[in-house]
Formats: structure tokens, sequence, C-alpha cells
């Protein structure tokens, strides 16, 4: 008798359990939001996706560092995406986001860190923001003195294998 009725309450129990899961997912909806990249200059290509159904049907995210941006749905999937460019004037910096999608918010805080510039590539390393010539001729001055070093150290062995 006491194992029907303990059965009965376990039933009982994960049926309300399971009733209520979808309601409380729904509830939660934007679930996630992430920024690609994480780590970009000012006026740079942000790329922000968002998890939830409810941005399929439309929404936006917003932050300080750039002008509010649309959500787009990606197909086969409950994911949003947006593009949105960092304000050139954006201080460095931790930036938040907040999506709206359905009525609900979801703030994600420091999603995307703002830095003063960009990496420059190329063949060298001296641009007018990079070395100066100081620098470059103090880097050549020690380039110099460790190859007339090496040299000496090298010939004076030889010298010493002849005695």
């Amino acid at each position: 008798m006491r194992t029907t009725r303990a059965l009965a309450v376990a039933a009982a129990a994960g049926a309300v359990v399971g009733l209520a899961a979808p309601a409380a997912s729904a509830w939660a909806d934007p679930t996630n939001i992430v920024a690609m990249p994480s780590v970009i200059p000012r006026g740079g290509q942000l790329t922000v996706t968002v998890d939830g159904s409810s941005c399929q049907r439309g929404g936006k995210v917003t932050s300080r560092a750039f002008a509010d941006a649309d959500l787009h749905a990606l197909k086969n999937s409950t994911t949003s995406s947006a593009t949105a460019v960092v304000h050139r004037n954006a201080s460095p910096g931790s930036y938040d986001i907040t999506a709206h999608c359905g009525g609900k918010t979801l703030t994600r805080p420091a999603a995307f860190t703002v830095i003063h510039g960009g990496v420059r590539g190329g063949f060298g390393g001296s641009t007018h923001s990079g070395a100066t010539t100081t620098d470059m001729a103090i880097g050549s001055a020690l380039v110099g003195a460790a190859v007339v070093g090496g040299t000496v150290f090298w010939m004076r062995r030889r010298a010493e294998k002849k005695i």
C-alpha cells in the first residue's frame, strides 16, 4: 500500500516537473548572447548571436558601443544573428550587450572589449605609431654588437685549436 502511494506521488511529481519545464524555458527566452570577436578595435565589425525562439520573429541588440542592430533568424536553428559596427569614438573597455526579443530582454555583461587600435600587418615594424627611428637604431646597434661578439668568439676558438 505504501509502495503504491509512493509510486503515485513520484509519478505526479514527475508529471508536474515535465509539464512545467517547457513553460520555464519559455520564460527564460532569450537564453544566451555571444559576441564575436570578443576583443575588437574601434570601427570594427562585430557579429552578435542570440539563442532563443522569441528572437526568430525579430528583435534587436543594443549596446553603448554600437548603434542598434536588427536580429535575423538563422536557418534550422533557434539562434538569431546581427552585425554591428563599433563606434569609431568608443572608449577602450568592456561593454554590455542587451537583446530585446518578443517583449523580453537579456543583458550579457562585459560581452566584448573595445581596444585602442588594431594590429598592423606588413613587412616591418616601423610604422608611424610603432617603433621610432631611435628604436630602430638601437635595435640595429644591438644586432651588430651581437654579430661582432659572435665572430670574435668563433675566431678565438679556432685560434686555440691550432696551439
